[in-house]
């Protein structure tokens, strides 16, 4: 196996040749983002009122499809203000994946609600339409004010937060289907999903809410920052108000009218996000032949390669390897890191971690199949 290792490794030091180390996912600025910051600076509206977050919102709209957007501070907030929107409060319980990061489950948590937590399928490593069909007809009921609860613990199913792994969209038309018959409202954490599409329409279009991360290490950034996305008006402006600490407009006064957030977007980082997306149809293409690339290599040398679902046209965000076993795991991030590739396992299972170990969920036989295989490996854009 240590030949195979070598062989990895050495393909992936080919395919960044001036890194050392070799990042694992590394922010590109190749366009007109000084330009911009300049620009930002100079007018000195440096906060959340600028002309760069408008700008920012109207880009993603347009290259998503979606009606409304509503740029934010982070991905987490993002989901945290879809999921009060969503009327989730406390003693509620929100259907999610135990294979996401931790955001997706804190962001619950935030609403004082509680995690469920349902099986993955591995052809998408997202939630399967199945089990949590299954989950439903097996654990719930729809009671007379027409929400689902769950027959063991009596509490209200609030929403349903598919997440889009490594830019790997989930059979979201079928989760929204089951999700319907039960007055659910879906809610797609699509943070890693930017450029990725499922049957034509971009992740995060497809339920009530969806929302999007600009972080530091994905494949359009802000460095820091998110982006709540719905079709619905009412929605629409109830987020912005939400995340711009429920100010009622007024020349003058700071009138309030709920518990708000302080979320939105500033100014400087929605500059370096329009200029990010002047760059992203090259951007993803990069990203797609890197992804090919590796899958032919793979494909030499016998080792699994997590490629896009069917129907779907994935931003492949972070490349993913599946190995024999927990034990090769582990001894190939040892091999990478001591050899100048950075690479990472996938997350600790939510169902691993302390806060929500006691939290009900089905049967995680995927999941964990894929805890103990799964290693992402470089997936910068390539220079």
């Amino acid at each position: 196996m240590s030949i195979i290792f070598e062989q990895i490794i050495s393909f992936i030091k080919s395919l960044y040749p001036t890194e050392n180390p070799v990042p694992l996912h590394a922010p590109r600025f190749s366009g007109n983002e000084k330009k911009y910051l300049i620009d930002c600076i100079d007018s000195t509206y440096v906060s959340y009122v600028g002309q760069y977050v408008s700008r920012f919102e109207n880009a993603v709209s347009q290259y998503t499809g979606a009606r409304y957007a509503i740029a934010v501070s982070s991905g987490t907030a993002a989901l945290h203000v879809a999921l009060l929107l969503a009327e989730t409060g406390p003693g509620d319980e929100v259907i999610t994946q135990p294979l996401t990061f931790v955001a997706t489950a804190n962001a619950i948590s935030y609403c004082s609600a509680q995690p469920v937590f349902v099986d993955v399928e591995r052809s998408t490593l997202g939630l399967d339409p199945a089990k949590l069909n299954d989950f439903l007809v097996n654990n719930t009921v729809l009671k007379s004010d027409d929400r689902c609860y769950n027959k063991i613990t009596g509490r209200k199913i609030a929403a349903c937060v598919p997440m889009h792994t490594f830019g790997h969209p989930v059979r979201i038309d079928q989760i929204v289907e089951i999700c319907q018959k039960y007055h659910i409202p879906v809610l797609e954490d699509a943070a890693e999903a930017m450029g990725s599409f499922y049957k034509g329409r971009h992740t995060g279009t497809f339920g009530e809410l969806g929302i999007l991360s600009f972080n530091g290490n994905k494949p359009v950034t802000t460095g820091g920052g998110g982006m709540i996305m719905t079709n619905d008006e009412a929605i629409a402006v109830k987020a912005k108000h939400l995340t711009t600490t429920a100010r009622q407009t007024h020349p003058w006064a700071f009138v309030h009218d709920q518990i708000g957030y302080n979320y939105r977007m500033s100014n400087i980082n929605a500059a370096v996000g329009c200029a990010q997306m002047e760059c992203f149809v090259k951007v993803l293409a990069n990203k797609r032949d890197t992804a090919h690339k590796y899958e032919l290599f793979l494909g030499e040398i016998g080792l699994p390669f997590i490629t896009e679902p069917v129907h779907a046209r994935s931003n492949y965000w972070l490349n993913t390897i599946v190995l024999k076993d927990g034990r090769e795991q582990e001894r190939f991030l040892a091999y990478a890191r001591e050899n100048g590739v950075q690479t990472r396992p996938v997350w600790t299972l939510m169902t691993n971690l302390p806060m929500y170990r006691q939290c009900q969920s089905t049967s995680l036989e995927v999941a964990q199949w894929l805890e103990e295989r799964l290693v992402n490996i470089p997936s910068s854009v390539r220079i």
